[in-house]
């Protein structure tokens, strides 16, 4: 059996790197499971991003609309969808929105 092993030793040694190194290269830190699992992470995190930055930018554009100088239209729109506010004489039509 010693005889065996002392023959066949560069071959033993060989067959246990390449099992090593494959080992590591799907596994691990750095591995390729690991590697797909972050792409996937950050694919997620550049949409979030992107939703966040969509969601600022509307926020910033209302904000701007209710600043010092008063877009009155814009005012008007807003109290007459909020609260169902008219002038006398006019009929509301109340329209439901399945959206939320």
């Amino acid at each position: 059996m010693l005889r065996l092993i002392k023959r066949n030793y560069f071959l033993l040694v060989s067959i246990f790197l390449i099992f090593y190194f494959a080992f590591n290269l799907v596994s691990g830190e750095r591995g390729l499971f690991s590697s797909i699992e972050k792409k996937e992470l950050l694919s997620n995190l550049k949409k979030d991003e992107l939703s966040l930055i969509n969601k600022i930018n509307n926020l910033d554009h209302k904000n701007t609309l209710l600043s010092t100088n008063l877009d009155l239209d814009y005012v008007e729109t807003l109290i007459r969808e909020r609260f169902l506010f008219g002038k006398e004489g006019e009929t509301i039509y109340i329209i439901k929105n399945n959206e939320n």
